[in-house]
């Protein structure tokens, strides 16, 4: 990642998320942006299909298909890729990522398609209850964001956590499928290497508010907004900053299970 000189990405892609229904539903408040280092963000819109607007499925395998081909694109997605480090010590689980992942998709199988967030939360599909957390428990990177709200904080307007837990399934999916193209920031590693796609966890507020937002809805604004911080960043030769956040070693180590939302610093 040079500082000066040619781009680190070719492509740059923000996604607004939602955890609304199930993964093939048509959501309006799931929105995607691209941008490239010479083109602007535009929204991307579904393939014509059964539904006017994205699923949680067809984003995923969208973003799978994009991770494939072409120059490596940084990608921001608005939802939690990680929990608390109270909720590993309180549910006996090993730090480590990987293995939450796999287990948390084991309790929380959101990902299939007549599945919502509210029926595993219940218990009446998968085993949400043995893996619950509680609201007052943040990550490291929430506090430090400011205004961030906790992803087990559901049932508010605003809640990241119904986004979290029906996105984290689909993460584990883009991870299976593209390991070899793809990293995902910082788990595998603080410095992304040269010529490899990154995934990382984006606030869209950081920037938002100071962008102008047109004709856009909320959802398409986030959206756009993460595309063009990321392009913006990259194009300044500046995004090697955010991925080395100044932490502390025993923050850093925190952060390496719990996540960290880049642009935070």
């Amino acid at each position: 990642m040079n500082r000066a000189g040619a781009p680190a990405f070719g492509r740059y892609i923000g996604i607004d998320y939602s955890g609304a229904k199930t993964p093939t539903s048509g959501l309006p408040g799931l929105r995607v942006y691209k941008a490239a280092p010479d083109t602007p963000p535009a929204e991307v819109r579904p393939p014509p299909g059964r539904t006017r607007h994205w699923t949680r499925r067809g984003v995923a395998e969208w973003l799978a298909a994009r991770l494939a081909e072409g120059a490596p694109a940084l990608v921001g997605i608005d939802h939690g890729f990680s929990f608390p480090l109270q909720y590993f010590e309180h549910h006996r689980l090993p730090r480590n990522w990987p293995a939450f992942l796999d287990d948390f998709h084991l309790h929380w199988p959101t990902d299939g398609d007549r599945t919502t967030v509210d029926l595993v939360r219940s218990g009446t599909l998968g085993r949400g209850p043995e893996r619950l957390g509680d609201r007052a428990w943040k990550r490291l990177t929430e506090r430090r964001a400011g205004g961030a709200k906790s992803v087990f904080h559901f049932d508010v307007q605003g809640s990241v956590a119904k986004s979290t837990h029906a996105g984290l399934p689909w993460l584990l999916h883009i991870r299976r499928r593209r390991s070899d193209r793809v990293h995902i920031w910082p788990f595998d590693g603080w410095t992304p290497p040269a010529r490899r796609s990154v995934i990382a966890e984006v606030y869209p507020s950081l920037w938002s508010r100071g962008l102008p937002r047109a004709r856009r809805t909320p959802d398409q604004h986030d959206a756009r907004s993460v595309a063009h911080w990321l392009r913006q960043t990259d194009l300044e030769g500046r995004i090697a900053e955010y991925f080395a956040p100044a932490l502390s070693e025993s923050d850093r180590a925190l952060a390496a299970i719990e996540g960290w939302i880049l642009g935070v610093r």
